[in-house]
C-alpha cells in the first residue's frame, strides 16, 4: 500500500502541489439476511483504490482509481493538481489549513472474534433461529434478521511526512418483527431500528446482543400494539429510551455543529445550520444538566465514530460541544477551523471509501450520564409517556424544528409505567427541548449506539457516528399520535 501512496504524493508535488495527501484503502463487507425463514440476501465485496487530495494555486484538487498501475497513479495525481488548478480560478481566497504535525503510527480498532473467519453458514443459523422464534408469535407475519460486517485497512500518507495505518472493523444485527392486522402495520425492532446495533467490535457484538434471548418478547409485543390505545395528543413529560435520546442528538445537536454547514460551504442532503458563529459561547442549547462531546478516542468505547486519526492525520480528540446546557464547540477541519480562529482542527474529517473526498462528519456525539437508574426516572415521573426504539423523523434543513415517531409508548401515572400506548410522537424546537431536559439516566444505563447510515455530501457519503446516551426525561412537550390505526 506505501508503494502506491507515495508514489502519488511524489507526483503531485512534482507536479506543483504545496499540499498533498491520500489514502490507500481496501475494504471488505458481508452483508447476510433473512425473512420468513428464508435467506433473502448473501453479498459480499471487497474494494481496493486510492484517493488523491492536493492544494495548488490555494485551491482543492481531488481524484481517485482503482488501478494501482504506475501509470494510472501518476495520471491521477496529476489530475488532482489539474483540477486544483481550475479551481483556483474561481476561488474566493486561498486555502489555509491549520498547522499538524508528521505523524508515523499504527492503529487497529477493538476485534476479539474475526467476523470474516465465521462461517456464512453459522450466521445464518442464527438468524434463521431467530426468525423462527418470531414467528412462533400468533399474529407476526413477518420476521426479518441480519448482520453486517465491513473491515477497513486504511493508509494515509500526507506530504508532511505523515505515515499512518487504520484497521477497523465494524458490525451490526438486528431483527425486526412485523404484524399486520386488518389495515394496521404495527412493528418492533430489537436493539433498534434500522438495521440494530453497530459497534467498531468483531463478531463478539453478535454474541453481546443475545438475539435469540430477545426475540419472543419483542414478537409480543408487535402484535400487543395493535390492541394498545392510542398516544394522546397534547403537552406531556416524556422520557426517551436510550436509542432514540441517541437519534434525536444525531439529528438535532451532531447535524447543526458541522462546521461546514454553518460556513455554508455544504449543505447537502441535511441542509446548512442554526448555529451560526454568533451562537458559539452565547447560545443556552440545554439545561443545565446537559453536556455533550463529540468524542473519537478509542477510550471512549466502540463506537462507529471511533478512530486513532481522521482522513486529514489529525489526532482522535474529545471536543466538548454543549457544556452546562452552553454551546461551546463545533466539529472543523484544517480548513475551517482556521476560518473562525480555531489554532487545530477538532480531527473530525471522514471518507465513506476511496473515491470520495474527506467531508466533516460526526464522530461519536454523546450526552454524558447523569445519575439514576431509568427505574428511578419513571417514579419521579407523576404524569408521563415513556418512548422507545425510532420509528420516523423530520427535521427541517437548519436542523431547528422537529418531530420523531417511536414504535411504542407507555403511559406513566404516578410514578409506574402502566399501560401500552401504540403510534407516539413528540415535536418541538431544539433549543426549547433540549432546555427542558431535567433528568438523565446513570452511566449504568448508558449506551454508544451506533448509526451505519448517515448520509451526506454529493455524490452521497454514506457514513457511520456513534452517539452514546442515558434514558433522558423531558418536561412539557407536544406529543400526538405519528401514525392512525
Amino acid at each position: 500500500m506505501k508503494k502506491f501512496g507515495q508514489r502519488a504524493i511524489d507526483t503531485a508535488t512534482a507536479k506543483g502541489a504545496t499540499y498533498a495527501d491520500v489514502r490507500v484503502m481496501d475494504i471488505r463487507q458481508r452483508y447476510l439476511a433473512t425473512k420468513n425463514g428464508e435467506t433473502s440476501q448473501i453479498r459480499e465485496s471487497q474494494s481496493l483504490g486510492l484517493g488523491v487530495r492536493v492544494v495548488a494555486d490555494g485551491a482543492w484538487g481531488f481524484a481517485a482509481t482503482d488501478d494501482l498501475s504506475n501509470a494510472s497513479i501518476d495520471r491521477t495525481a496529476a489530475k488532482a493538481v489539474e483540477i486544483a488548478r481550475a479551481s483556483a480560478l474561481v476561488k474566493k481566497q486561498d486555502v489555509v489549513l491549520a498547522p499538524e504535525e508528521k505523524i508515523i503510527d499504527q492503529w487497529a480498532g477493538p476485534c476479539r472474534i474475526d467476523p470474516f473467519l465465521v462461517p456464512v453458514s453459522s450466521c445464518l443459523d442464527l438468524m434463521l433461529k431467530v426468525d423462527a422464534e418470531l414467528r412462533r408469535v400468533r399474529g407476526v407475519t413477518l420476521a426479518e434478521a441480519a448482520m453486517d460486517f465491513c473491515r477497513i485497512d486504511q493508509l494515509f500518507l500526507s506530504s508532511l511526512g505523515s505515515d499512518i495505518r487504520q484497521i477497523k472493523n465494524q458490525t451490526g444485527a438486528g431483527f425486526v418483527a412485523t404484524s399486520f392486522a386488518e389495515n394496521a402495520i404495527q412493528r418492533r425492532s430489537y436493539p433498534n431500528s434500522f438495521g440494530g446495533q453497530y459497534q467498531t467490535k468483531g463478531y463478539e457484538l453478535i454474541e453481546e446482543l443475545d438475539l435469540l434471548g430477545h426475540a419472543p418478547e419483542i414478537g409480543e409485543e408487535a402484535v400487543a400494539l395493535h390492541t394498545a390505545d392510542q398516544c394522546p395528543a397534547g403537552e406531556r413529560d416524556i422520557i426517551l429510551g436510550s436509542s432514540q435520546v441517541g437519534l434525536q442528538i444525531h439529528e438535532s445537536i451532531g447535524h447543526p455543529i458541522e462546521l461546514d454547514r454553518v460556513l455554508g460551504t455544504e449543505a447537502n442532503f441535511a441542509g446548512m445550520s442554526f448555529l451560526t458563529l454568533d451562537k458559539l459561547n452565547s447560545l443556552k442549547y440545554g439545561s443545565d444538566i446537559v453536556n455533550v462531546v463529540a468524542d473519537a478516542t478509542p477510550a471512549h468505547g466502540p463506537g462507529l465514530g471511533t478512530f486513532a486519526y481522521d482522513d486529514e492525520g489529525v489526532p482522535a480528540q474529545c471536543t466538548p460541544i454543549i457544556k452546562d446546557g452552553q454551546f461551546v464547540g463545533y466539529l472543523s477541519s484544517r480548513e475551517t477551523a482556521p476560518a473562525i480562529g480555531l489554532k487545530r482542527s477538532s480531527g473530525a474529517m471522514r471518507a465513506e471509501s476511496w473515491n470520495r473526498i474527506p467531508l466533516i462528519r460526526m464522530t461519536n456525539v454523546s450526552l454524558v450520564a447523569g445519575k439514576g437508574s431509568l427505574e428511578e426516572l419513571i417514579a419521579g415521573t407523576e404524569d408521563g409517556i415513556y418512548m422507545e426504539t425510532n420509528r420516523s423523523w423530520s427535521i427541517d434543513d437548519r436542523r431547528y424544528n422537529f418531530q420523531f415517531g417511536t414504535e411504542i409508548g407507555w403511559e406513566i401515572k404516578h410514578g409506574k409505567k402502566t399501560r401500552m400506548l401504540k403510534n407516539p410522537s413528540y415535536g418541538g424546537i431544539t433549543t426549547e427541548f433540549w432546555n427542558s431536559c431535567d433528568g438523565i439516566c446513570g452511566p449504568d444505563e448508558w449506551v454508544l449506539w451506533g448509526t451505519p447510515n448517515c448520509g451526506k455530501g454529493q455524490p452521497m457519503q454514506t457514513m457511520g457516528t456513534g452517539h452514546g446516551a442515558s434514558p433522558a426525561r423531558f418536561r412539557k412537550v407536544q406529543v400526538g399520535v405519528a401514525y392512525s390505526s
